[in-house]
């Protein structure tokens, strides 16, 4: 399969890259004379388009994934043949992922929900009947209460006190946890955090925050966790690089990219793992887990739903009880007392 979504003979050489073009492709001569840039934009297929409108570089990445996927499963080699299928195709598709890849009901859900998206697109824009994803009943989820684990909150302390005090990496990972156990940040947003997004507002230490969807929030910490970022700013030596980025990689990867740089997301997940795994907590955590944690304390001691709404970032109260881990209790669980 090729690595675009696709790139084929037939697209070779438009703009069939998965992000959106740092400018506005020029205009150029062709063989009827110069070549408009409005001209340019027309030649680009509407499956691109589609992608590149798509404002988090995280969504671009997970919508050709998932779309990949559904022309890898069907042997769809280009954008006419996508544009064939139907009902029976999205059919096959997802009884492929439900009864012989056995994939996750929030797996199936996500790849539906994009696949519907780009069909959406296409449909609007006159290059399809109709979107075939709305035919698909798609698995039911527990709308009431998530699946991301949460830690218990004397786990939480464990892990925030688990790195050293005395490197460099030590308080990245301490200032790490903290933002996601103490703040609640998304991985995400933790990684894209720069220096400068640490300030004070009316006296109390505070973060701003750039949303899903390029939204932009600012919210007070816990002290602790400004604590935590100082010192690892002191020591790392970043502390005046206003706009460079807050939590950076230690070392030059592969690809031999200077240090001064983001880290990944998935880095952010790694660092979590591996202090969870170390106090022997590894199955089933990530720093998805963290998320889950703040949201289920805060509320815990005390916070209001819209508070730790406003705190989550989320639209929507509802999304912010899928968090919640409160009515989860082991110890009152009938099978815990079943004792012979």
């Amino acid at each position: 399969m090729p690595t675009d979504i696709p790139e084929t003979d037939e697209h070779r050489g438009a703009a069939s890259n998965t992000n959106p073009p740092a400018v506005l492709p020029p205009a150029r001569h062709g063989a009827g004379g110069q070549v408009s840039t409005i001209e340019a934009l027309a030649e680009i297929p509407e499956e691109d388009i589609w992608l590149a409108k798509q404002k988090s570089k995280r969504t671009r990445r997970a919508y050709k994934q998932d779309v990949r996927h559904f022309m890898r499963t069907l042997n769809i080699r280009s954008y006419n043949e996508l544009r064939q299928v139907d009902h029976r195709a999205v059919i096959a598709w997802e009884h492929f992922m439900r009864e012989i890849d056995k994939s996750a009901s929030s797996t199936i859900r996500r790849r539906l929900a994009a696949l519907s998206s780009l069909m959406k697109h296409l449909t609007r824009h006159g290059h399809l009947g109709k979107n075939h994803v709305a035919e698909v009943d798609r698995p039911a989820i527990n709308r009431d209460e998530g699946t991301t684990l949460a830690f218990s909150k004397a786990d939480a302390r464990r892990i925030l006190d688990h790195p050293v005090e005395d490197t460099v990496e030590g308080l990245r990972n301490r200032a790490i946890l903290s933002v996601g156990l103490q703040v609640g940040l998304r991985r995400a947003e933790i990684a894209a955090l720069a220096v400068e997004d640490l300030h004070q507002n009316r006296g109390y230490d505070s973060l701003r925050v750039v949303r899903k969807g390029g939204r932009r929030d600012a919210l007070a910490i816990h002290p602790q966790t400004a604590q935590r970022i100082r010192a690892y700013l002191e020591l790392a030596g970043h502390g005046d690089d206003l706009d460079g980025p807050l939590f950076r990689p230690l070392s030059r990867n592969r690809k031999m990219q200077e240090t001064r740089r983001h880290m990944d997301p998935d880095a952010i997940d790694r660092v979590l793992r591996k202090h969870a795994n170390a106090i022997g907590l590894g199955r089933g955590y990530s720093a998805h887990s963290m998320r889950a944690t703040f949201i289920t304390t805060t509320l815990e001691n005390g916070a209001s739903l819209e508070e730790v709404q406003k705190a989550a970032g989320h639209r929507d109260p509802g999304t912010t009880k899928l968090y919640d881990r409160r009515s989860y209790n082991p110890e009152k669980s009938a099978s815990h007392r079943a004792n012979y």
